[in-house]
């Protein structure tokens, strides 16, 4: 995993329209996920899971808007976790280690953003999520 938005709400669902899920492109960025990247959504409200592809909303609105058919597997409301995959050599995570943002909503809807790093001395691996300022103009709330 490399990208995460965890908690965040659905904001509209769009039946009408081709596929894909639409995201804030402030998010996106704060995560690294790229416009047509293929992510996994999991409904945490009704354990519905789909594989779809991100493209950017407007900018600051809030959007979490699952398109096409798997607007049926969600409700305005529902809370979602996405998150991106991407494919490393274990040899390059090894020598390396690794890093995945991850953006957290809290109740209220405000997000937090985490850098979770995989270290390794290349014999033992450890890992730690440390908390990364969001700019302000940058943060907007769920």
């Amino acid at each position: 995993m490399h990208a995460k938005i965890h908690r965040a709400k659905i904001t509209a669902c769009h039946l009408d329209y081709m596929g894909s899920l639409t995201i804030d492109p402030i998010w996106m960025e704060q995560v690294g996920l790229l416009p047509l990247e293929e992510i996994q959504v999991v409904n945490v409200t009704n354990a519905n899971r789909f594989v779809t592809y991100a493209i950017p909303g407007t900018r600051g609105e809030g959007q979490i808007e699952p398109n096409g058919a798997c607007a049926h597997l969600c409700k305005v409301g529902d809370i979602v976790i996405i998150y991106a995959m991407k494919s490393v050599p274990r040899e390059n995570v090894i020598d390396s280690g690794h890093l995945a943002k991850v953006l957290i909503f809290g109740a209220d809807g405000t997000p937090e953003l985490l850098h979770q790093h995989l270290s390794t001395n290349g014999e033992q691996f450890s890992f730690d999520s440390q908390p990364v300022d969001l700019p302000e103009r940058e943060s907007i709330a769920a």
